[in-house]
């Protein structure tokens, strides 16, 4: 099993505006100008927070935004999602952990999820593309408590105005 966190953050470091907004990604560019596509391609579940559900729900069939891999959400809602999402709860670590060896598992999103992932030293590769944007104000990346946790950068790519940073965790946190 190999947990993944891929996705994109401005210059100063957010994911999402101070509204959960994603105009600011939107407007610089799309997925098609990166490797989403063949990273996609290499996992079996994702994994999200309830924010980040409603940002996809939004969009137009979005029960068709990650059709090959099973998609779960964490949420304390008793709400109904759509088709192709499955509500979770519970511990983050511990859910992640009931998913089998055999699972490359991307998180999608933000802190509520990656957090915990990050405090339980369970993350194994972040895929970080950066966008050229500065918004003062949002929803941070990172937000785990304080612990020394070390990455090797792999490989830098530039995808138009991207840049995209792929880290492995390095073999000396565990």
């Amino acid at each position: 099993m190999s947990i993944f966190f891929y996705g994109c953050i401005t210059l100063d470091g957010y994911l999402a505006d101070k509204n959960h907004g994603l105009n600011w990604l939107h407007q610089t560019g799309s997925g098609e100008e990166t490797g989403y596509k063949a990273f996609y391609r290499g996992m079996d579940v994702t994994i999200m927070g309830k924010r980040t559900y409603e940002e996809i729900a939004r969009l137009k069939n979005a029960g068709s935004v990650y059709p090959t891999t099973k998609n779960y959400v964490f949420t304390h809602s008793d709400s109904p999602l759509q088709k192709g999402f499955v509500p979770v709860s519970g511990e983050v670590p511990a859910f992640v952990g009931s998913l089998g060896e055999d699972k490359n598992i991307w998180i999608i999103g933000g802190n509520t999820v990656l957090a915990p992932l990050l405090e339980a030293d369970l993350i194994d590769h972040l895929i970080i593309q950066i966008a050229p944007v500065l918004l003062g104000k949002g929803i941070p990346l990172f937000t785990q408590k304080e612990a020394l946790r070390r990455f090797r950068l792999e490989e830098v790519k530039r995808y138009g105005q991207f840049a995209e940073l792929i880290y492995s965790r390095n073999s000396s946190n565990r």
